[in-house]
């Protein structure tokens, strides 16, 4: 069986292509970040399934007033496996991608439509010719998505069972905190996931296809709000400078923070906790008024063993002092809060994703943890064995953003082989 499924892998180039080009036409962007959200995307999904033989599917909509529908669709296909009892080492396979992709950022850095699929021969030292595809979500997380539905449609297409029941995921909100993704099904859903099952969420990687994340870093996102007093810009003293307290605060959180929770740990790359000053929102649109309100956010990236209420704690100190300096008060708001725990490296998901990436890519997998987020830690904290991984370019969120059609070819064997054993 296993020949015929990679022949079959192998010969579905075209269909490869058609999925990505048509995902892409249909921007899934988070109202948060000016979009519409999934639906369009979702429903087309879910018919094109269909057409191809995947009937076995089920939608769970997270109400959301600001998009599309008034609805973030979640879609789940399930491919039904010969051992679909079975629970001996394992449940079924699930394997989980995103249908929310990022916004293009500066177009003019694109050399093409970001929503139009470009198709490019490149040459590979590795392999020949490649073909490269290159548009917005192409790889993030487009890559993941198409591969699991080629892994899925190598059975169905032959008439095959695998051996595990494989149940494909396609979540809404995951670039910005899953809200009305993997954590609302987790929420309100918790009965779709059994303790036995294993999950592969092909979201993160490496060139090689080495790097398998058991861990991810505790994230923080805030935002901050200082009050002071407007006033003329000659005339400070009649006012409170929100500006200057803010900075304060932007400067003291970066430095004290990262001072306080200095540990290292050699499973990240940093290997260390982040606490960087982001976004900046506008005040005063004129040079001389002096504001009377600043507003700036913080991506907080920490280290597993140091709790967030710890971090928040210590935030909390430094806030106080800079009101009481400045004469400001401050308050903030946590647009993303995410603890996760770490997949044990010996996990049968880790040995069998190992083995297969092996067969497959001919490399030697080692565990990695990374300091972004993704949908495994909301998994990990109900006790699923999760593990992350794509053989990935890491072009995500960048202009031009690409795939190589030879990494959705290779990732849909790896999860196919772990379908099959």
């Amino acid at each position: 069986m296993k020949e015929k499924i990679f022949n079959w892998i192998n010969n579905s180039t075209d269909l490869a292509v058609e999925l990505e080009t048509e995902l892409t036409k249909r921007p899934a962007i988070s109202p948060d970040s000016g979009g519409e959200g999934e639906l369009e995307k979702c429903l087309f999904l879910e018919e094109w399934l269909k057409n191809h033989g995947i009937t076995q599917l089920k939608r769970y909509d997270a109400p959301e007033d600001r998009a599309k529908g008034k609805v973030r669709p979640n879609l789940i296909a399930i491919i039904n496996g010969s051992d679909e009892q079975s629970d001996t080492e394992s449940g079924c396979l699930w394997i989980m991608s995103h249908m929310d992709v990022v916004p293009p950022g500066e177009e003019n850095l694109w050399n093409s439509d970001p929503w139009k699929v470009v198709k490019e021969i490149i040459v590979n030292n590795d392999s020949g010719k490649s073909l490269k595809l290159i548009g917005r979500g192409v790889e993030d997380n487009q890559q993941g998505l198409v591969a699991s539905v080629l892994a899925a449609l190598s059975f169905t297409k032959q008439g095959f069972k695998p051996r595990r029941t494989i149940k494909l995921l396609f979540a809404a909100d995951e670039e910005v905190g899953s809200k009305y993704g993997i954590e609302w099904l987790v929420k309100n859903h918790a009965n779709l996931f059994n303790k036995n099952d294993m999950v592969l969420v092909p979201d993160g990687g490496d060139p090689k296809g080495e790097y398998i994340e058991i861990a991810e870093k505790n994230i923080i996102w805030a935002r901050f709000v200082t009050h002071g007093k407007q006033a003329h810009g000659s005339r400070p003293d009649t006012g409170v400078n929100a500006f200057i307290a803010g900075s304060d605060l932007a400067l003291r959180l970066f430095n004290e923070l990262s001072n306080k929770f200095n540990d290292r740990d050699s499973l990240f790359d940093p290997d260390y906790s982040t606490f960087q000053p982001t976004k900046k929102e506008p005040n005063v649109p004129n040079v001389n008024t002096i504001p009377g309100e600043d507003v700036f956010y913080m991506d907080m990236r920490i280290l597993p063993h140091y709790s967030t209420d710890l971090v928040l704690a210590e935030i909390e100190n430094i806030k106080k002092e800079i009101e009481k300096k400045y004469n400001v008060t401050i308050e903030y708001t946590l647009p993303q809060l995410m603890s996760s725990k770490a997949t044990d490296k010996d996990a049968f998901i880790i040995k069998l994703l190992s083995k297969a990436i092996t067969e497959v890519y001919d490399v030697q997998p080692k565990p990695v943890g990374i300091g972004g987020g993704t949908m495994a830690a909301a998994l990990r904290n109900i006790g699923l064995n999760c593990a992350v991984w794509t053989k990935t370019q890491e072009s995500l969120h960048q202009p031009n953003e690409y795939v190589l059609v030879d990494s959705i070819l290779g990732d849909a064997k790896v999860m196919a082989l772990l379908a099959m054993n």
